[in-house]
């Protein structure tokens, strides 16, 4: 099912690969700022160019090769930080393979990630020197996350660490050298768009992980058709606060920002986004649900807590009406609000799971501009988006059109138009790494099974229901789609985050809920002394009310209270398997 926006899409120019694109910027761009870091923690942000960025991207690639790396696979862990940012441009632009690893790992799951793939070399922040304890590798290499060379001084005086690892100011300060002295292998290296170049592991689970192949058409082709549909000008910025071996951070956060000529800023840490936001001067925030319904429920809390929700309340109602006349106000009618984001903040980006609709129209009526994508590793990973020139306050829970080089079809949809989501398109990954049986399950006939349901509407806006495998089927056949109704679970102020399943009962199969309650808002308003079973009634009173909105065959019948957090991924999502 395919539905051209052609005459609505946003003009691109077209790139071939990630090292033609790294040359056009840094020639458009050169004395823009790329990147914003930090010296240390705390300090005033310090901003690195086009042109520099560049320079240490050729210096480093070129050491690598010469150390006999090129076309090895070479892994990247740590913080998100520029040094990360270098080391991965360096390999794919013709040092080697990147291999990026999830930070969240254990030492045993990089240890067994690195042996599968048959790393040749490891760049590593300092937070994981002790992780490479007890595994043999040909090269290590220590990158700082809150140190950066200031070109033309001194190389780091570093004894080489056990292993012989090697410091990355040292890697990138030999390259200068042998650029100077006239080596070109690093520019020589041939460059085939359509051969692997990351190699990606979608699981931390040494049993069930799988590589996925991606190449720089891959990355490309996800690059200009998201540019297509949102505009991100030479002015923005960013602040990268999800994990950078992701490919939604990695190809949108980081590679798009720079095919725009605009610039990334790397976080201090979760509960420092604000104060980030304020100091990069972002423009253009890119996350996950998760932190976004974050920042909406604090929005309404400080606004119930200053005895100002009426006025907010009223506010919304104004600037909707405004906003449906053509006239804008929003920055001047919810100051506070924009002010308490950094001032500059205009588009939020949101995937790697459905955002509850209340909550993306809610920013939408403070005047943002709200985007939701959907998509998986596999497709590099943008599959849809929301389009900045559509109607995203009345598709609030669509994940958008597909992608202007690929197309979507429905498989086997029910009555409610209601099947698999199937994809081709020239994002779609190689294969998986030394799985040809796994591959051929996956993609059938040119066409990506993506395990994820949902259907397509008669304007081309796809929405997702749920994963294939989570459906829970009662026994008079009716399907029930737990992320549906956790949305409406997770909308009680009272609950911090659901996770809904399926249990066996009276020879039927009845919805069941693990809460976590949210015990701030809990103690906040009933105090500190409530005992277990207090915290038990008031969340069965809660999930009453939410069932009183729901069909009766999707009313949940029976919860528990998790005492600790839900086991999650590294972009903040549940893992439904590891927690039922």
């Amino acid at each position: 099912m395919k539905k051209t926006y052609e005459g609505q899409y946003h003009q691109v120019k077209e790139i071939t690969d990630l090292r033609q694109m790294l040359e056009e910027s840094s020639r458009e761009f050169a004395q823009r700022p790329a990147f914003l870091v930090k010296e240390k923690k705390g300090e005033e942000y310090r901003q690195i160019s086009y042109a520099q960025f560049k320079r240490d991207v050729d210096a480093l690639g070129t050491r690598l090769v010469s150390l006999g790396l090129r076309g090895g696979k070479i892994a990247v862990i740590g913080e998100n930080c520029y040094q990360w940012a270098v080391a991965y441009y360096a390999v794919v632009n013709g040092a080697g393979i990147v291999v990026p690893l999830d930070k969240e790992l254990s030492q045993e799951e990089i240890h067994n990630f690195l042996r599968i793939s048959g790393c040749k070399a490891i760049f590593y922040t300092d937070t994981y020197r002790q992780h490479m304890e007890g595994f043999e590798i040909p090269h290590r290499f220590s990158m700082k996350m809150y140190g950066y060379r200031v070109s033309g001084a001194p190389v780091e005086e570093i004894e080489p660490g056990p292993g012989g690892e090697v410091s990355w100011t040292r890697l990138v300060s030999e390259g200068e050298e042998l650029l100077k002295a006239g080596d070109r292998g690093f520019f020589d290296a041939p460059l085939d768009p359509d051969e692997l170049r990351m190699l990606l592991f979608t699981s931390g689970t040494t049993d069930s992980a799988k590589g996925v192949m991606l190449s720089h058409r891959n990355i490309v082709t996800n690059v200009m058709d998201t540019c297509k549909i949102a505009y991100v000008a030479p002015e923005d910025r960013t602040l990268s606060i999800l994990p950078i071996h992701h490919t939604y951070e990695s190809t949108l956060g980081l590679s798009l920002i720079l095919y725009r000529g605009a610039s990334v800023a790397f976080y201090e840490g979760l509960k420092y986004v604000a104060k980030n936001l304020a100091e990069a001067q972002a423009s253009v925030l890119i996350g996950v649900p998760l932190i976004f319904e974050s920042m909406y429920a604090k929005i309404w809390k400080q606004a119930e807590k200053t005895g100002k929700k009426e006025k907010l309340e009223k506010g919304l109602r104004i600037n909707r009406m405004l906003r449906s006349m053509g006239i804008n106000m929003s920055r001047k009618i919810f100051k506070s609000i924009y002010d308490s984001f950094g001032g500059n903040l205009r588009m939020i980006i949101t995937g790697a799971a459905g955002i509850d609709p209340a909550v993306s129209r809610g920013f939408q009526d403070i005047g943002f501009t709200v985007l939701q994508g959907y998509g998986l590793t596999e497709t590099s990973p943008l599959v849809a988006g929301s389009p900045d020139f559509g109607n995203t306050y009345k598709k609030a829970g669509s994940s958008g059109i597909c992608v202007a080089s690929g197309e979507i079809r429905i498989d086997s949809p029910d009555a409610d138009g209601i099947g698999e989501i199937l994809y081709q398109g020239p994002n779609v990954m190689l294969g998986y790494y030394k799985r040809p049986d796994l591959t051929a399950e996956c993609i059938i006939d040119g066409w990506f099974h993506t395990g994820d349901l949902g259907f397509v509407d008669p304007e081309g806006w796809v929405y997702i229901t749920g994963r294939k495998k989570n459906v829970i089927v009662t026994k008079t056949g009716k399907n029930i789609y737990p992320e549906e109704v956790e949305i409406y679970m997770n909308r009680s102020k009272y609950i911090r985050e659901s996770l809904v399943h399926g249990v066996e009962r009276d020879d039927d199969t009845v919805v069941s809920a693990q809460i976590l309650p949210d015990y701030d808002t809990i103690f906040e308003e009933f105090g500190n002394n409530l005992s277990e079973d207090d915290i038990k009634s008031l969340i069965r009173n809660a999930i009453s009310e939410i069932n009183e909105k729901l069909p009766i065959y999707k009313r949940v019948r029976d919860f528990s209270i998790r005492a600790n957090d839900f086991v999650r991924t590294t972009t903040h999502k549940i893992k439904r398997h590891k927690n039922i």
